[in-house]
């Protein structure tokens, strides 16, 4: 379970009232608000006055309650889901959902001593940090995710445009009171912008679940039964490789054992093309929604693995904070991605096994397959005799 008052970047007795903005809120899905409502809570109970901003697919609500030494106020406000298929129609939305938080929250916004706000959604800068002058606690910028970065690595093509918005935001970004990176590599690429070190502060987020209850995992899906399971679990979006997996795991099927099946509990544009490519080719594979929060350790514990990813051109600008999770379940972590991410970082300790497959490497994914597959059956072995 991850530290959540070891690197608070606010003090009790300076600043008491904080408010944090992030995204989605639970129960729905999104994990940077799960995060931002566990570091809420934690701030609250530390003695803090905490007032957390964030969107909900039912209705609009306010809820205060006391919290340890301190007070959580969740301001939610209903919101539509993002229009996925149109870059114009996601760039309204965000404008506008930019817009309502702020308005929202303005008057905690005044009178607050400390800022936190995260990536998501994106662009939150060019609102708070042109207004720095009517907030008179210090804004904090958390970077989940780097924007407008990502939107130029998604491209195949410069864009003039996206150009003239990372100028803009990295001249807002330099009259920021002060960091929060989710790793090393996030560092390198902001300390590449012009912030100086002493401005940042690398604060990981850590595992969103606690596995020292030993819960029981979820039972695995009847499609599933018998066989090696490798699970992606999460969002899986234009960040996350797919065209290795795809390959990789039609080979191990088509030319391999085929022992591994695998199990997509995700949600995102990724995992639909994943899941069309796989149908198209015949590949055996299960698909269910993402699970609630509560029920997230127990499915992390039920397959033999866990697949993480991640596009060479996004490493540093997106850090899948759902390795924590998946380190911390005890099963063994399979990665498709650079050594210079910090997921290889941080999946190295895997007690169960870990391995690296770099991207555009078909033959040493399959051949990853098979090495996950004799293992699972060599534990199965073991503990059938035990």
């Amino acid at each position: 379970m991850m530290d959540l008052l070891a690197h608070s970047p606010f003090d009790v007795a300076r600043e008491r009232r904080i408010v944090i903005i992030a995204d989605w809120l639970p129960p729905d899905f999104g994990a940077v608000g799960q995060y931002m409502q566990l570091r809420a809570r934690a701030l609250a109970e530390r003695g803090h006055d905490v007032t957390l901003i964030g969107l909900a697919s039912g209705a609009s609500s306010v809820r205060r309650e006391a919290s340890g030494e301190g007070t959580l106020t969740e301001l939610r406000l209903r919101a539509r889901p993002v229009p996925r298929g149109s870059l114009l129609g996601r760039l309204a939305w965000t404008v506008w959902t930019d817009l309502r938080l702020v308005t929202a929250g303005f008057r905690y916004l005044r009178a607050a001593d400390g800022i936190l706000f995260t990536g998501s959604p994106p662009f939150m800068i060019h609102l708070l940090a042109p207004l720095r002058f009517l907030w008179r606690g210090r804004l904090v910028y958390r970077i989940t995710d780097f924007h407008p970065e990502c939107l130029i690595a998604a491209r195949a093509r410069p864009s003039f445009a996206l150009s003239l918005l990372l100028g803009l935001t990295n001249f807002w970004r330099r009259r920021v009171d002060g960091f929060e990176v989710l790793g090393l590599d996030q560092k390198k690429r902001l300390g590449a912008t012009g912030i100086v070190d002493q401005r940042i502060a690398l604060v990981r987020d850590g595992s969103p679940v606690d596995f020292s209850a030993r819960d029981a995992s979820e039972p695995l899906p009847a499609a599933l039964a018998g066989a090696c399971v490798l699970l992606y679990a999460g969002n899986y979006g234009v960040a996350h490789e797919l065209d290795t997996v795809a390959e990789g795991y039609a080979r191990h099927h088509r030319d391999g054992s085929g022992r591994v099946r695998l199990w997509l509990s995700a949600t995102g544009t990724g995992a639909d093309e994943l899941a069309r490519r796989l149908s198209a080719q015949g590949v055996p594979f299960h698909r269910s929604p993402p699970v609630p929060l509560e029920r997230l350790a127990g499915l992390l514990r039920a397959p033999h693995a866990h697949l993480v990813t991640l596009k060479d051109a996004f490493v540093g600008f997106v850090l899948p904070s759902k390795v924590y999770a998946c380190v911390e379940s005890g099963r063994a972590v399979l990665f498709v991605g650079s050594a210079d991410s910090d997921v290889d970082l941080l999946a190295r300790p895997a007690k169960a096994g870990y391995w690296r497959v770099a991207c555009g490497d078909v033959a040493g994914f399959a051949t990853s397959l098979e090495i996950l597959a004799d293992r699972a059956n060599a534990i199965q072995s073991i503990d059938a005799t035990s």
